[in-house]
C-alpha cells in the first residue's frame, strides 16, 4: 500500500505489527482513530504509554499488577494456602472468570521447552519453590496446558518439591490434550479445577 501521508504510513506500519492485524485492518483502525475527537485518541495513547511503562510483575506470584503485590495476593479473603500454578497471566484471567477458585496463583511465565530455547532458569520456577519452602502452603494445583511441555514443566517442579509436606494435584483432563488453558470454556475449566486429581496419578514418566 502507498499512502499520500508518511504519518499515516508510519501509523499503519506500527499497528500492523500487532498479532492478527494485517495492513488493511491497520489502515481501517488508523482512519477510525483519525475520525475520533483528538482528546479520545490522546487518551488511548496515554493509556498505552502508562500500561507499558508502569505495569509490573507481582513480587509474590508474578501476575501483572499496578503495585508491588497484585490484588489477588493482597486479598486476605483468598486462601493463601492453596496455590494454582499456571503458565501465563491469561490463564489467571481464564480461571478467575470461572469464579470457582478462591486460592492464589503462581505464574511461571511459560513452560520448559528446550526446542524453543526455554529452560527452567528462564521461568519463575525458583521463586515458586521458595514459596513452598517458606510459606504455609497446603496444596499446589498444576493448571498447565495439557501438552508435552506442560507435563514436563509440572514434573520438573514436582521433582524439586515432592518431599515437602504439601499436597500436589493437577486439573482433571476435561481439557483435551494439546489445548491451551486460556481457550477452554469456563464450565470445562471450572469442572477441571473442582475435579482435580493427585499429581502422582497424572505422571507418565
Amino acid at each position: 500500500m502507498e499512502f499520500s501521508s508518511r504519518l499515516l504510513d508510519k501509523a499503519v506500519d506500527e499497528i500492523s505489527k500487532l498479532p492478527g492485524i494485517g495492513k488493511r485492518t491497520a489502515l481501517r483502525l488508523a482512519l477510525h482513530l483519525l475520525k475520533q475527537p483528538e482528546s479520545q485518541t490522546l487518551e488511548l495513547v496515554k493509556a498505552l504509554e502508562q500500561f507499558r511503562t508502569r505495569i509490573r510483575f507481582c513480587k509474590t506470584c508474578y501476575n501483572l499488577s499496578d503495585t508491588e503485590q497484585c490484588e489477588i495476593c493482597s486479598n486476605p479473603a483468598r486462601d493463601h494456602g492453596l496455590i494454582c500454578v499456571v503458565e501465563d497471566v491469561r490463564d489467571v484471567m481464564a480461571i478467575e472468570n470461572t469464579g470457582q477458585f478462591q486460592g492464589v496463583y503462581h505464574v511461571l511465565g511459560g513452560v520448559i521447552s528446550p526446542m524453543d530455547g526455554v529452560h527452567p532458569e528462564d521461568l519463575f520456577i525458583e521463586p515458586l519453590i521458595q514459596r513452598l519452602k517458606t510459606q504455609n502452603i497446603r496444596e499446589v494445583i498444576f493448571a498447565l496446558s495439557p501438552t508435552v511441555e506442560g507435563d514436563t514443566t509440572g514434573y520438573y517442579i514436582y521433582k524439586q518439591v515432592k518431599n515437602l509436606p504439601v499436597k500436589f494435584s493437577t486439573i482433571a483432563r476435561g481439557i483435551s490434550f494439546g489445548e491451551e488453558i486460556e481457550y477452554a470454556d469456563e464450565m470445562t475449566l471450572a469442572r477441571s479445577i473442582q475435579n482435580r486429581i493427585p499429581f502422582e496419578n497424572s505422571l507418565k514418566f
